[in-house]
């Protein structure tokens, strides 16, 4: 009769308790040469018994399946054949359809086609026992990572921008990582503006190296980054079967860039990405003045970029297509007459230059108390380490108020962050204002289409196409140069 061998052991501790695989195999060996069996194969992995990697095992099964002519399974006992139900129903299903005979050598005794109900009792009792066995282990699992959790501790491989690391004393932790956190707060930003699809941030960071963190990396696909996007674990929540926990590692961006970021991605600009890809200077920023519905930009034969109404509500009877050249012409026509004098360059210097003085002191008193409520908390920290050896508190009491203390200075360390960038952001932001309230007609006009884009974006507010003419607003303060300037009439809406 011909027969196959299966060893398997799932921990270092069974091997180093006489059941190595090739001592299975050896005992397996001679038992076959006592019951005259023809040996065909053999079968032996070290691996868990949990039901996500039974791969091997299910190996085993196809190849019983494949080979009709082999009828015996040798193996050392019932707990190493199976540890789950679904592993005992198909073995038993061959065993009472397809005559597979099943020894278990070390426990003294077989199952066949025929096999006796005190056999089977003693079979299935095995598989039960082996089945709470790993029940108690996916329980002291859950435990643990329940604990885990409470405390801000991720359970899983850390995401892209991020690498698991662990220590001399053996302690796991999760830090930024060096070489690719830097690309995870550059998609954000890029997204987060509006300027940007998914495939275009693909293409950009493609030829800066940024791969995935697997074990063979690879470009990031499409999908990986959405999923980067969505997720909340770079701004200080991690997210478990649907549920938001606190986590204590270094956040990679703050609250505000992810919430404008989802903003980005549900809202109007999620149709026009359609087009990212493409250089259209109007894109998302217009709206039907008759009906409500976006204007969406498409290009014909290859350079000519054409604009008009969806018309998802059905309210225009013909569509109405417009050239991209002729909205910018009626742009172009109000900041001509921005032109501010040399008085008035001086006046809005000057004005910057307050603000700033108010900004700076905003900025450090602002900076001041989220230091002193950092330092507030480093202090209950010090003083709950003193409680916990003395014996004051409980181990589990220490560290549950510990994980709630690091929650709230990652929270502080995350608005100290979103400060930092706004500081940042303000020069940007006077520069810009600077410039454009000198040239902003020479600056637009002499820009590319995706720098058009975001100037007008700075520019513009409640644009509106009526008929064939477009309907906005100036943004403050550049409203205010037009207000003064006895040619304002050229101003829309």
């Amino acid at each position: 009769m011909k027969a196959i061998i299966l060893a398997r052991v799932s921990t270092k501790e069974q091997e180093e308790q006489g059941h190595s695989l090739p001592a299975q195999i050896r005992r397996l060996q001679e038992y076959a040469k006592k019951k005259d069996f023809e040996i065909v194969e053999t079968f032996s992995f070290s691996e868990s018994a949990g039901d996500k990697i039974r791969k091997k095992f299910e190996e085993v099964l196809k190849y019983l399946k494949d080979h009709e002519e082999v009828e015996i399974l040798l193996c050392e006992n019932v707990d190493r054949v199976t540890r789950n139900f679904r592993d005992a129903v198909d073995l038993d299903d061959m065993r009472k359809n397809k005559g597979l005979e099943i020894h278990f050598v070390q426990d003294g005794f077989f199952i066949n086609k025929n096999a006796t109900g005190n056999q089977m009792f003693m079979w299935e009792a095995k598989v039960f026992i082996a089945k709470q066995y790993l029940n108690r282990l996916s329980d002291d699992v859950k435990r643990s990572n329940e604990q885990k959790i409470q405390n801000g501790q991720w359970i899983t491989k850390a995401p892209v921008g991020y690498v698991n690391t662990v220590d001399n004393k053996g302690n796991k932790d999760i830090i930024p990582d060096p070489l690719r956190s830097h690309f995870i707060v550059k998609i954000y930003e890029m997204y987060a503006s509006g300027n940007y699809s998914i495939q275009r941030i693909k293409n950009e960071v493609d030829p800066l190296g940024l791969k995935s963190n697997t074990k063979n990396p690879k470009p990031l696909s499409k999908s990986i980054i959405y999923h980067i996007l969505k997720n909340p674990f770079y701004h200080g929540i991690m997210r478990i079967n649907a549920k938001l926990y606190p986590h204590k590692y270094a956040p990679l961006i703050t609250r505000q860039l992810f919430d404008k970021a989802q903003a980005v991605m549900a809202g109007y600009h999620k149709k026009p990405f359609r087009y990212g890809c493409k250089p259209f200077a109007f894109r998302g920023l217009i709206k039907c003045a008759d009906c409500g519905c976006t204007i969406t930009a498409e290009q014909k034969k290859g350079k000519y970029n054409y604009y008009s109404c969806t018309n998802y509500k059905r309210v225009h009877k013909d569509k109405i297509y417009l050239r991209e050249e002729e909205l910018l012409t009626q742009v172009y026509e109000v900041l001509q007459n921005i032109k501010l004098t040399d008085k008035q360059i001086n006046d809005l210097i000057a004005d910057l230059r307050r603000t700033n003085e108010s900004k700076d002191r905003f900025f450090e008193s602002a900076m001041e108390g989220l230091r002193a409520e950092y330092d507030k908390y480093e202090k209950k920290k010090s003083n709950l380490l003193d409680r916990f050896v003395d014996e004051e508190i409980t181990k589990e009491a220490y560290g549950k108020q510990l994980a709630e203390y690091e929650t709230k200075q990652a929270d502080i360390n995350t608005e100290t962050g979103k400060h930092h960038k706004a500081d940042e952001e303000y020069y940007i932001t006077v520069g810009m204002i600077l410039s454009l309230a000198q040239r902003a007609y020479q600056i637009l006009k002499s820009s590319e289409a995706m720098e058009k884009r975001q100037l007008l974006n700075f520019l513009l507010r409640n644009c509106q196409l009526r008929g064939k003419k477009l309907e906005f607003t100036l943004k403050t303060p550049f409203n205010r140069v037009l207000e003064t300037d006895s040619r304002s009439n050229w101003l829309r809406g």
